[in-house]
């Protein structure tokens, strides 16, 4: 089976990280803490972290079945890397579809940076961890994890991530199933790591956010460092920890002639 036109790709991995990047960055700059007044009493009627963490896991589920078969989904320049090193992609393709996820996630932050402007009082925190969606590590964590906690769990959380992208993917996967795992993954993912690093597990969404944040700007090579090195520590060993043996190998080619449809 042939790949679509690159034109078609790139689009597809420009709208699906737009998509990653507004609608998980959204839900957090938008709906995380929504105060309703009641009497003389505040009262959060926000959607907290469960509610951004599934958002984040949404938006890469319908993105994925909606775009996924054009790119293949990887909305993520970490999954991007993680793919070339498990030769999931072509090496013609990683700079290309790296750039147009970064510009996708830029995009997305101006947009969501222009709607969220139009509330009277809206402003940036420098100061504040998460202000803007941002990740960050010490005083930018949102609760005070420093450097070294956050680097370790972006690359564990992120190599987790690509081991789950390339299971769920596989040929010996049940078709048609990734995009749930995967989104499910991501939701968990948030769960764990919101409060130490406000969750990146992809550069392009930390930097599309960050560029509007001097002082998240000044932290985001983290999040480019960790996720790349966590997606290509779980590209490099996934074939090793799924080897097929002799007789499934055969099994597998078997199963393709017979019912080619059944691999995706």
């Amino acid at each position: 089976m042939t790949n679509p036109p690159m034109r078609a790709r790139l689009w597809a991995e420009f709208l699906g990280t737009f998509w990653l990047v507004f609608g998980g960055c959204g839900s957090a700059v938008l709906a995380a803490k929504v105060l309703s007044e009641e009497g003389a009493t505040q009262v959060n009627m926000g959607i907290g972290f469960v509610g951004v963490s599934l958002a984040f896991g949404l938006t890469v589920l319908t993105g994925a079945y909606a775009l996924g078969h054009l790119s293949g989904g990887h909305f993520n320049p970490a999954v991007t890397l993680g793919a070339l090193a498990a030769k999931r992609i072509e090496l013609g393709a990683v700079a290309p579809y790296i750039i147009t996820q970064v510009v996708g996630g830029i995009a997305a932050g101006g947009v969501l940076y222009l709607i969220a402007s139009g509330k009277e009082g809206f402003a940036i925190d420098r100061t504040a961890a998460g202000s803007f969606a941002t990740n960050g590590y010490g005083d930018l964590s949102p609760d005070g994890y420093g450097l070294l906690a956050a680097l370790i769990i972006e690359i564990v959380l992120t190599a987790i991530f690509l081991f789950v992208i390339l299971g769920a993917t596989d040929k010996r996967a049940p078709a048609g199933f990734a995009p749930i795992a995967i989104g499910l993954a991501l939701t968990l993912i948030h769960l764990i790591s919101i409060p130490v690093t406000n969750t990146s597990v992809n550069p392009a969404r930390s930097l599309g956010v960050a560029v509007f944040n001097p002082a998240a700007l000044g932290q985001v090579w983290l999040f480019w460092v960790a996720p790349i090195i966590g997606a290509v520590i779980a590209g490099l060993t996934y074939k090793f920890l799924h080897a097929e043996s002799p007789g499934e190998e055969e099994l597998v080619r078997s199963s393709e002639v017979e019912n080619p449809a059944a691999h995706g």
